[in-house]
């Protein structure tokens, strides 16, 4: 009965967030409240339960706000703008220079984990310089794509702070083993680019002839076609979703107060304060929450002393932060009464008959494996909050361990994946930003994406962080 009753109460989450008929938190904190009554669980019982999930996932949450805080502040402050102005002046007019600033820029700006800031910050920057070489706009995205998804690794990014909630770990545990992996991919990320700009060269010197054959497939993917693909004939469905102005109005005075924010005579001491954070967070040296308070406390102090501007300043990166802090803390009612009620065992120990013993051991492998194309099936509150939990529970049955599950999915799983999963915000500001179809975007970039998240998965293998095949 409980059995039936924790998938019952996982499916209709699943369905409630896959179909956006409702708020994750509204999803992620009723539901199980629900269920957890008709499993005959008294009120009192139930508020046990939502206590013990809430103790669970405060450290993350924390993590987050502070984190997001943290990187707004800096960004405000200009700290990220040489770098992002160079790599932009650095990437000249060859196809394949252009590409690989493109990712390179991207990573960049995705320091802050906010696929959203980065997309505002990669796309427009670059998007002019594509359409004046004839490029493709897909791989403009593309290109943007993979940047973002190696940088969703980190631990205040989405993907990986869900985990750690849902497993009950720092995220720094999670995220520092798999540093090597992540190094790899940034390089793998970067190599793809140079190959798909090196694509784009040859395609444009055959348009030049009048050859506009589609270009060689790589890895099952065709490469653009002509003028449509180049962004020179036609502009794909989604602009809308970039119909901001650019000129006057609110763009004017978003910039004049932009302008106002920077702290070019801090530049300095802002990049001293990040590399010292950064260095603090590697080094496990305090828990993230407390190095993302502490660094945040010191960034609004050092760049906008008074009480008055560093409340506008929270204010302005309140939104994104309570949003995700909201989902963590709902995140946790849900664990709490699946774990508190004994769902998330009877769960686990259904589930284990159905799955033959001989490939348990290869769970983690085969999570990893399957972490790209999952990410268009489950976004990540459904996946994080909802199906690893019960991979989590599967895999306790045959002692494999809930932190290389967890590690397996983050390396796939809304990480190389968010930039193609339909199911996040973010996606479509990707594609409107870059004017391109949705499906296309998704057939041109997901055999990539999954190329380098494979190739992560190899480090994290070689580097003894996922085992091969477990004990």
């Amino acid at each position: 009965m409980l059995s039936i009753l924790g998938y019952a109460t996982i499916a209709i989450i699943l369905a409630l967030l896959l179909k956006q008929y409702v708020a994750a938190v509204i999803a992620l904190a009723v539901v199980p409240i629900l269920a957890a009554l008709v499993a005959g669980n008294s009120p009192l019982e139930i508020a046990g339960f939502i206590q013990d999930g809430l103790s669970g996932v405060v450290g993350v949450t924390a993590m987050f706000v502070f984190a997001i805080l943290f990187f707004g502040v800096m960004r405000d402050a200009g700290l990220f703008d040489p770098v992002i102005n160079r790599i932009v002046k650095l990437a000249g007019s060859a196809p394949a220079t252009v590409t690989v600033a493109t990712t390179a820029l991207a990573i960049v700006a995705h320091l802050d984990g906010a696929g959203a800031t980065t997309f505002l910050i990669a796309i427009p920057a670059m998007l002019p310089l594509y359409e004046r070489l004839g490029m493709s706009r897909l791989v403009l995205t593309t290109c943007v794509g993979l940047g973002a998804g190696v940088m969703n690794l980190m631990p205040w990014a989405g993907p990986t702070a869900r985990a750690a909630a849902t497993i009950n770990v720092d995220a720094n545990e999670i995220w520092v083993p798999l540093i090597p992996a992540q190094i790899a991919g940034i390089l793998m990320s970067l190599g793809v680019a140079y190959l798909l700009g090196r694509r784009e060269a040859h395609r444009l010197e055959r348009a030049a002839l009048g050859d506009f054959s589609p270009a060689p497939r790589w890895f099952g993917w065709s490469g653009a076609r002509g003028g449509d693909a180049a962004g020179i004939r036609s502009r794909p469905m989604a602009t809308e979703l970039s119909s901001e102005p650019t000129s006057g109005g609110v763009a004017t005075d978003q910039a004049a107060l932009q302008s106002t924010l920077l702290r070019p005579k801090l530049m300095w001491v802002n990049t001293i304060l990040l590399v010292a954070t950064l260095a603090t967070l590697i080094t496990a040296v305090a828990s993230p929450a407390m190095v993302f308070m502490v660094a945040a406390s010191l960034a609004l102090v050092i760049n906008y002393p008074g009480l008055q501007i560093q409340s506008e300043r929270f204010d302005a990166h309140a939104k994104g932060a309570m949003l995700m802090a909201s989902t963590l803390l709902a995140a946790g009612v849900l664990l709490g009464v699946l774990e508190g009620s004994g769902m998330i065992d009877a769960m686990a120990t259904s589930t284990a008959l159905l799955i033959p013993d001989a490939i348990m051991p290869a769970l983690p492998l085969i999570v990893g494996i399957i972490g790209v194309p999952l990410s268009l099936v489950f976004g990540p509150d459904a996946y994080y909050f909802g199906f690893l939990p019960v991979l989590v529970g599967v895999g306790d049955q045959f002692g494999i361990s809930a932190l290389h599950l967890a590690q397996a999915s983050v390396i796939g799983e809304e990480t190389m994946g968010f930039p193609i999963s339909p199911l996040t915000g973010a996606f479509y500001l990707l594609v409107g930003l870059g004017q391109v179809d949705i499906g296309r975007h998704i057939r041109h970039m997901i055999g990539w994406a999954w190329l380098v998240s494979l190739g992560m998965l190899a480090v994290a293998i070689a580097t003894g962080v996922i085992p091969l095949w477990a004990a």
